[in-house]
């Protein structure tokens, strides 16, 4: 099931800006009393009674401005309205209804999207300044104050009323692959021969895709859901005015509700700073992966070519050392029978337990190996291991002194236990814990 978007509208300096970092938890959009400061769209991760959400902040919308950049700060409200399931409109109480909370309110109403009307600026609460905003028609008008952190989580009740209902056991029920990449990598091709169907459109225009398209299909007895999403350019080619900066928030969302992440890459291009940094996406999402590097028809190959586009990936995706690829066309078809089986291994491999007794056998023996370093004069003793999670495959280390333990062995003892047991394809955690906390 889709994250909910909700979108925050409203004229220039009505606390939009404050309302989103008090939301999110932190300040991530900027806060100022200039008009017109927010320009670009601005979004976040939030959650509210259970509900997760993305919020998205736009910029002051204010017909009568001359500022240059209007147009396109119109043009981004217009997109985010569109793409949002709920639309948080914010007014300023203290000044009454405007002419522009009327523009943006008729423009409201025809979008046909949930609006909850909040009244900004009433430090004390006088219910009586929101009467007037019933005149806008985009129903009860809710008293709020940033300043004072009144009344915003009635804002947020009457927000998470208009989120989609979540189907029970959607999750254990559908498996999840989001399919990333950069535009014209062949995403829509593959989604499309996995499903057997034209299902999505498919197109050398790249940025075909606009927004993440969730299809069904059955595999091995199994239900997983595809998901195809919107070509990752990176952030400067994006045009301001286009729908795909808000198509980009619909991809990220894709890669954080998977269970799988198809990385796409077009093995007639270079391997591009982009395609390392949608890798990068995945990886710190902590999400298996599969980096398909499709459209290999067009290569000219030998006995060596793989190796050498093999060997180019892990000095790319060095941070990722697990990662695992396989080299298909999605047109002509050559080894995508490789893919779902794959896909499982992988899935099987982020699900993994690992007893107790043997991780204990093998961290014993990666010490044997490497012996736990000096820090500050104090040798690190790690006592005792034992896995405490799954998707993806989390280990909890106690040791003497938790800041004894330097990354680099880490490193070392998660390279040790992948050369012992398959987690080729996903992510692996270590928490650390001292004596103190163990206690």
């Amino acid at each position: 099931m889709k994250k909910p978007l909700v979108a925050i509208v409203g004229r220039p300096n009505v606390g939009k800006s404050t309302f989103f970092n008090y939301i999110v938890g932190k300040r991530i959009s900027i806060v100022d009393p200039t008009p017109g400061v927010t320009r670009d769209r601005v979004y976040a991760d939030a959650n509210w009674c259970g509900h997760d959400f993305t919020l998205v902040d736009t910029g002051g919308l204010d017909s009568a401005s001359e500022d240059v950049f209007q147009k396109n700060i119109f043009m981004q409200a217009e997109i985010a309205v569109e793409l949002a399931d709920v639309v948080v409109f914010i007014v300023d109480g203290n000044a009454g209804v405007t002419r522009n909370d009327e523009e943006v309110a008729s423009f409201l109403r025809k979008s046909k999207k949930p609006i909850v009307l909040a009244v900004n600026k009433l430090d004390n609460f006088e219910i009586d300044k929101t009467y007037d905003f019933y005149s806008l028609g985009l129903g009860e008008p809710l008293p709020m104050s940033t300043l004072q952190a009144k009344g915003l989580g009635e804002i947020l009740d009457e927000v998470v009323k208009y989120f989609p209902k979540q189907i029970e056991n959607e999750k254990e029920e559908s498996i999840k692959i989001a399919v990333v990449g950069r535009p014209n990598a062949g995403k829509s091709s593959i989604v499309n021969r996995i499903l057997g169907e034209d299902r999505v459109v498919v197109s050398d225009i790249a940025g075909t895709t606009r927004d993440a398209i969730d299809s069904n299909f059955k595999y091995n007895g199994k239900t997983y859901t595809i998901i195809d999403t919107a070509g990752l350019r990176r952030k400067r080619a994006v045009e301001q005015e286009s729908i795909e900066s808000y198509s980009i928030i619909r991809s990220m969302d894709a890669i954080k509700r998977a269970d799988i992440v198809l990385i796409v890459f077009n093995s007639s291009e270079e391997i591009s700073e982009q395609d390392v940094r949608i890798a990068g996406y995945v990886h710190e999402e902590n999400k298996p992966s599969i980096v398909i590097m499709n459209k290999w028809d067009l290569i000219e190959k030998n006995d060596k070519t793989i190796l050498k586009y093999q060997k180019e990936l892990e000095e790319k995706l060095k941070f990722m050392s697990y990662f695992k690829t396989l080299f298909i066309s999605a047109l002509t078809g050559k080894r995508f029978n490789e893919i779902m089986p794959e896909i499982e291994k992988v899935l099987e491999n982020s699900r993994r337990r690992v007893p107790t007794g043997a991780l204990n056998e093998i961290l014993q023996n990666a010490m044997i190996a490497n012996e736990p370093p000096y820090r500050k004069g104090k040798r690190l003793k790690i006592k005792y291991i034992t896995q405490a999670d799954i998707n993806p495959p989390t280990f909890v280390l106690f040791v003497n002194e938790a800041p004894l333990v330097h990354y680099s062995y880490l490193r070392y003892l998660e390279n040790y236990l992948r050369g012992v047991v398959d987690f080729s394809g996903t992510p692996i955690k270590f928490i650390v814990k001292s004596k103190q906390e163990e206690e």
